[in-house]
């Protein structure tokens, strides 16, 4: 497998955290969006979206974390990321959602460059921005993990919902948004720092980083 993403970006992180904790091996491509190297011909052959990641399996090329995460789910079911009951189920995915859906999209990378290109917006009120979302989903992940967490996300092993939460709380941090109020949140995260999955997959140690 050949993993095409770039260190920072939070689908990016997610995929990598979901082939880490299946402990599969894959070769990664590094696309950096700060350069529009996601725009170029030959990506873009790859991705008509232009867009990380993508992943190059078995002569296809499949794009979108969430499918990609998905088809990892349904090619390498140990170890289980998703709980064994339809219900359980859907509450992970839930959970994935409201960072993939509701958050993750407001203060990616491109957002960020259209508030300061057309709108003018400083570095402030671009963390301002990202806290306007953030913030309320982090309050209503912090009830649902309240309610279906023990240690995790959902349970006392992690999940898609946690593939997703521990970029969410990274970029949280990057754009100056306090996390103190969470601190469910900031105990799975805890876990994670200390999970060598979480480490593997981590901005900070990809061989494209900064």
């Amino acid at each position: 497998m050949i993993l095409h993403g770039y260190w920072r970006s939070g689908a990016a992180y997610r995929t990598r955290i979901a082939l880490a904790l299946k402990g599969l091996a894959y070769e990664q491509l590094g696309i950096d969006l700060r350069t529009g190297a996601q725009r170029s011909a030959a990506f873009v052959a790859l991705n008509p979206q232009g867009m990380v990641p993508a992943l190059e399996v078995d002569g296809a090329v499949l794009t979108q974390s969430p499918a990609i995460l998905e088809w990892l789910e349904e090619t390498h079911p140990a170890p289980a990321l998703l709980p064994a009951g339809p219900v359980d189920r859907a509450h992970v995915r839930a959970m994935a959602a409201l960072i993939g859906c509701d958050i993750h999209p407001l203060n990616n990378l491109r957002v960020g460059k259209t508030l300061r290109e057309t709108f003018g917006a400083d570095q402030a009120a671009v963390d301002a921005w990202a806290a306007r979302w953030i913030v309320p989903g982090f309050e209503a992940l912090e009830a649902l993990v309240g309610r279906h967490g023990a240690g995790w996300c959902f349970g006392d092993t992690p999940t898609l919902a946690d593939c997703y939460l521990i970029p969410q709380i990274y970029s949280a941090r990057r754009f100056n948004v306090p996390v103190d109020a969470f601190p469910r949140l900031l105990a799975i995260d805890g876990a994670a720092a200390l999970h060598p999955a979480f480490i593997a997959a981590h901005p900070d140690n990809q061989p494209d980083a900064d």
